[in-house]
């Protein structure tokens, strides 16, 4: 199985270019959003470690980002949480997969949290700051001031690329990503049987 992460900055078409692959994929954010939704047991280790702002079930989006205004460095405490939940959610996507030629895996902080394996393909998506900038204005709950603090807490774009194996110009124009991810879909493919 090859597994390809999509790495790159906030807002930079990961999500959507993972889409593009049409294999399956293991998108970290849905599946965060899905234990806020459902994981009781989530929800007491949050409640107990900040009582003050996590108030009922599920976990609303606006309770954790009052967490992270209120105190920068609990985001990291929220991860510490969180994190073991969606590794073993991402254990059962693998093992479900497993006799996949290919899945894609769209985890946010893959390479912060060193989830990276040795054969695993990674792909660099690099885009032009003021226009992703522009993108990320336009979502709804949008903050400056959160998005600086998501953004301290990631690896510099530079690092992120020296780590990737290939990199994806990602222009936001559906015809063209459309092309260019099956040409890299069929280079990484080609390039593993190759090896």
């Amino acid at each position: 199985m090859i597994k390809i992460s999509l790495v790159g900055d906030i807002g930079s078409g990961k999500t959507y270019i993972s889409k593009l692959f049409n294999v399956n994929c293991f998108c970290a954010d849905l599946e965060v959003k899905k234990i806020y939704r459902n994981n009781r047991k989530c929800f007491f280790v949050l409640k107990k470690k900040f009582p003050k702002f996590i108030k009922s079930f599920p976990v609303k989006k606006k309770e954790l980002s009052d967490v992270i205004r209120n105190n920068i460095s609990d985001l990291k405490k929220i991860g510490l949480i969180v994190h073991p939940f969606v590794r073993k959610k991402l254990n059962l996507f693998l093992k479900k997969n497993e006799k996949k030629k290919i899945v894609v895996l769209d985890i946010p902080l893959y390479l912060e949290n060193k989830m990276n394996e040795k054969n695993d393909v990674i792909i660099f998506v690099k885009t032009i700051k003021k226009e992703v900038d522009k993108r990320l204005k336009k979502r709804k709950n949008f903050s400056n001031r959160i998005l600086n603090i998501l953004r301290k807490n990631q690896l510099p774009l530079k690092k992120k690329q020296s780590k990737s194996n290939y990199i994806l110009m990602n222009n936001f124009s559906s015809v063209i990503m459309r092309k260019k991810v099956k040409i890299l879909k069929d280079k990484i493919l080609n390039d593993r049987s190759s090896s």
